[in-house]
């Protein structure tokens, strides 16, 4: 176990992204076609290919995720991904056609202090098809792929990983992308939000402080009262291999939701578009109460120590007035 998603077996990752632009791809890759479904809590979603995660459509499998920076403009990286896909001959076939299925979202970061002005075309498509060529099983964390121009309220974030096994031999992994509006630590002290779940030091081990302050507690979002649903987003996928249809997907995403709210501080804001996606690679059976609501409490714990690590891991963009790295404070 290397307390990344790829601990899931059959699952890959790969990151591109581009210092000057100070944004980036990832891809999430499936060496099978994996179910998956999807649960949105923020107010302000980006995303491609959606639709057909409903519980009502059609299709019941996917190929891999596109998560991007870049807001609406990141959206072409899925199609770079499926670029790559199809060239493998991987993906849905409809006759003599192959259709690889890779649903996306996306973070705001334009105004990070990089060069946006990339012309007629914008870099995602070619982001995305570099990042699925690099999928392999080990990845980078912090400020790579689509967490490169990622940040929070208070510090430089960016993407985060991590990884479990439950009681009965289920493996679970989470990938979190922390553009968040809110904070990922307890006020401006070292201290993570997730420190009750966090394992072996994962993301400094300071644990909570001696006591809260009603300082500590008060809200601080980013771009305080500018602050945008566009701007502001966490992306998470959560991949396990127990064996799941569509409805338990869901139910899956929904539980390892709650991570999230462990993580940040607020959280699901009207400021934010925060979204789960979730996908069962089919491998362990599970039982589909007592099993699914054990890999789903899990699951959530998994989400926050992977947005902990987001933070914990990023490093400042090279910008005037640009947010410190947490280590930058307080790796001593």
């Amino acid at each position: 176990m290397q307390n990344l998603l790829t601990d899931i077996d059959g699952v890959k990752v790969g990151h591109a992204d581009d210092a000057r632009l100070a944004s980036g791809v990832t891809a999430v890759l499936f060496d099978s076609p994996v179910v998956a479904a999807l649960d949105v809590r923020g107010g302000g979603p980006g995303t491609r290919e959606d639709a057909l995660l409903d519980l009502a459509s059609t299709v019941e499998s996917i190929d891999g995720f596109a998560l991007a920076g870049g807001s609406a403009f990141g959206l072409d990286a899925g199609a770079g991904i499926q670029a790559w896909l199809a060239e493998q001959g991987r993906g849905l076939k409809v006759g003599g056609a192959v259709i690889p299925i890779v649903p996306g979202a996306i973070v705001f970061d334009l105004i990070n202090g990089g060069d946006k002005a990339w012309g007629r075309f914008p870099p995602y498509r070619d982001l995305g098809y570099a990042a699925a060529a690099a999928a392999s099983d080990t990845f980078a964390l912090g400020s790579v792929g689509a967490g490169f121009g990622a940040t929070t309220a208070t510090f430089k974030a960016g993407l985060g990983s991590a990884s479990a096994v439950t009681p009965g031999g289920i493996k679970v992994g989470a990938l979190a992308v922390v553009n968040a509006a809110g904070a990922v630590t307890v006020g401006d002290g070292p201290w993570f939000w997730a420190a009750p779940f966090e394992r072996d030091g994962e993301f400094g081990g300071r644990g909570w402080p001696e006591a809260f302050t009603p300082e500590m507690l008060t809200m601080r979002l980013k771009g305080a009262a500018g602050a945008t649903a566009v701007e502001n987003t966490t992306l998470v996928v959560v991949v396990t291999d127990a064996v799941l249809n569509k409805p338990q997907a869901k139910r899956l995403a929904m539980m390892a939701q709650t991570g999230m709210a462990r993580a940040i501080y607020p959280v699901h804001a009207p400021l934010d578009g925060d979204l789960v996606f979730a996908a069962a690679t089919g491998k362990t059976p599970i039982d589909p109460l007592a099993g699914l609501t054990e890999l789903g409490m899990i699951a959530a714990n998994t989400v926050s120590r992977a947005i902990a690590r987001g933070v914990y891991e990023a490093t400042a963009l090279p910008f005037p007035g640009a947010l410190p790295a947490w280590k930058d404070r307080f790796a001593r």
